[in-house]
């Protein structure tokens, strides 16, 4: 997929004001789950998110879209998880802001949009809820037109609930945000956002490729731990973990590596290739 084909992007919201819900519909409409496949909040993993209706962790999936690979990154909205976010942030081009029309603009929503602001993404304000007797569609528009200094025509209200405009936020995902800058020809690097140790197949990488490549079988080396490991499998999350032969540059995926502890592949750590210093050393 050529760069100028793939956007990605990320949901920030505060607890319970559908962000999950949001992701739910946009993968419903993309085709990438069927219908008869979803389960409420299905990026949400843990059954502790499911019981408590937070996101914990950071679940990357790709949407195929209009000719577009739309990579979404479901970044936690509790004020505990700020750093997850920050990482979150710096793998995308752009952060889709959901905003309660019963409850407005929150404090922990208005200092993620200031981080998503510090890395220069492109905002597009969604207000969630419209289709409840308690919400205030107009009061939430004013809030945002403050805090972000845009039209109210550049907002979008929509039900995430009954998918209700849903598909025109996906319409300005690819309108609005920037496609991903990077350099194929250039050294591998590829931003660690989120790492986890599985019982069954090591230590799993979340990444976003800068410039270069990583293929399967790689040998890899990270930049802060100096720790080294090999690419056992790679892939792109559809939202299940698809094989494929490499990751290029801009997109997001995961790397399943034979490290055996994510004290080694921190996340904010910089993937890189063995080889490279192997070069040097001769």
């Amino acid at each position: 997929m050529t760069l100028d084909k793939i956007r990605n992007f990320c949901i920030i919201a505060h607890i319970d004001h559908g962000k999950s819900t949001l992701a739910d519909r946009m993968l419903e409409l993309t085709g990438t789950v069927e219908k008869r496949d979803m389960k409420s909040q299905l990026l949400d993993s843990m059954d502790l998110e499911r019981e408590k209706g937070i996101t914990i962790k950071l679940a990357p999936v790709r949407m195929k879209y209009k000719g577009y690979d739309l990579n979404l990154i479901d970044t936690p909205g509790h004020v505990d998880f700020s750093y997850e976010v920050s990482r979150s942030l710096q793998a995308c081009e752009g952060a889709v802001l959901v905003v309660d029309a019963t409850q407005g603009i929150q404090a922990q929503t208005l200092a993620n949009v200031c981080l998503a602001l510090n890395e220069n993404l492109q905002i597009i304000p969604v207000i969630n809820k419209i289709d409840l007797p308690a919400a205030d569609v107009g009061h939430a528009t004013t809030e945002i037109i403050n805090l972000l200094g845009c039209n109210e025509n550049d907002i979008f209200k929509i039900s995430a609930k009954t998918g209700e405009d849903v598909e025109k936020v996906l319409d300005a995902v690819i309108d609005r945000i920037n496609p991903p800058e990077g350099y194929e020809a250039a050294k591998t690097r590829a931003l660690i956002f989120d790492s986890y140790f599985d019982d069954y197949r090591g230590v799993i990488l979340y990444v976003r490729v800068v410039d270069g490549q990583i293929t399967k079988g790689d040998g890899i080396k990270m930049l802060a731990t100096d720790a080294q490991g090999i690419v056992l499998e790679l892939g792109y999350l559809a939202p299940k973990m698809t094989p494929g032969s490499t990751l290029e540059t801009g997109e997001i995926g995961y790397i399943v590596t034979n490290l055996r502890t994510t004290r080694d592949a921190r996340v904010g750590d910089t993937v890189t290739l063995k080889r490279y210093f192997e070069k040097e050393h001769r």
